[in-house]
């Protein structure tokens, strides 16, 4: 009788926590920033080093953190730079 007393406990506890995580899951969701992925995508992609970052992933970080310009990547071309720009002023904000 013990055995199934301590079974129907657990049972019940891993239900309450279950509820409670699940709720807790949807109340303090936090949507991922994007930014740097999408800004990553638009870069040329050779991870030269030439804008004085270690590739296009921290050329992406800088820009997103504003710590960079566009016009330190050498290898992109003009109208992808515009694209970028355009993307960072339409996103600037978003967290």
């Amino acid at each position: 009788m013990a055995i199934v007393k301590a079974v129907l406990l657990m049972l019940i506890l891993g239900g309450v926590i279950g509820m409670f995580l699940g709720i807790a899951g949807e109340k303090l969701y936090v949507a991922p920033d994007t930014r740097e992925e999408d800004i990553l995508a638009m870069l040329p992609g050779y991870n030269c080093g030439g804008c004085g970052n270690p590739g296009c992933s921290g050329m992406a970080a800088k820009l997103v953190s504003g710590e960079s310009t566009i016009e330190q990547c050498k290898p992109c071309k003009a109208d992808m730079k515009e694209k970028i720009r355009q993307y960072l002023a339409e996103h600037s904000g978003n967290a």
